[in-house]
């Protein structure tokens, strides 16, 4: 059992049953899919050296971009402590450079939460709550947030966390996985999202 099908219970059957497969991720054998960021957007220029620093640790960029070829592989693996964790690796391909934005996720069974830690290594903690839409979709919201600064966690005061959202569907006529993130900020607004289609594929 993954962390999603322990976290959502039941309503783990109402997902799209193409993502039921996609999330039911045996462990050790990787969900692997290849496709296209129709768009990614970046946030205020004068965000860029945060952004662009932020690729030191493999999580957020500056660039944007249309028709980004992009691949995501999340694999399911058992730590020492016993947890079952999905390790995320998201990977942009712009025409001059290759970006990665990866993570590392567990659940606090007593929160029913999932413990995101963005970065590789970690750079920032979110809190992640996940529901089910009455279209089958999996939507995924933010909550509270730290900074990691080596074994010390930082909370992160509401008003500059990063709001999350994603939504991530199967559109049955195209026979795609679809996908939208959009990261903003409370004060400066938008600091990435991106949208795209994607297909499993062999590795």
């Amino acid at each position: 059992m993954t962390i999603y099908q322990e976290l959502l219970g039941e309503d783990f059957h109402r997902l799209h049953p193409k993502l039921q497969e996609r999330y039911a991720l045996p462990m050790g054998k990787p969900f692997y899919a290849v496709g296209t960021m129709k768009k990614i957007e970046s946030g205020a220029l004068w965000l860029k050296p945060f952004l662009t620093l932020s690729t030191r640790w493999q999580f957020l960029f500056p660039e944007s971009g249309k028709d980004v070829p992009f691949t995501i592989k999340n694999t399911c693996r058992s730590l020492p402590s016993g947890e079952t964790e999905i390790y995320w690796e998201r990977t942009f391909h712009f025409k001059k450079i290759t970006r990665n934005f990866n993570a590392f996720m567990t659940i606090d069974p007593m929160r029913r939460v999932v413990k995101d830690y963005l970065g590789e290594p970690s750079l920032f903690y979110s809190d992640l709550s996940v529901r089910v839409t009455p279209e089958g979709r999996m939507q995924i919201s933010s909550g509270s947030q730290r900074f990691l600064l080596g074994k010390r966690e930082v909370p992160i005061p509401q008003i500059l966390e990063g709001v999350v959202t994603v939504e991530e569907g199967y559109d049955d006529t195209r026979e795609v996985f679809t996908i939208q993130v959009d990261i903003r900020n409370r004060i400066v607004g938008r600091v990435m999202a991106y949208e795209g289609e994607f297909n499993s594929a062999s590795i």
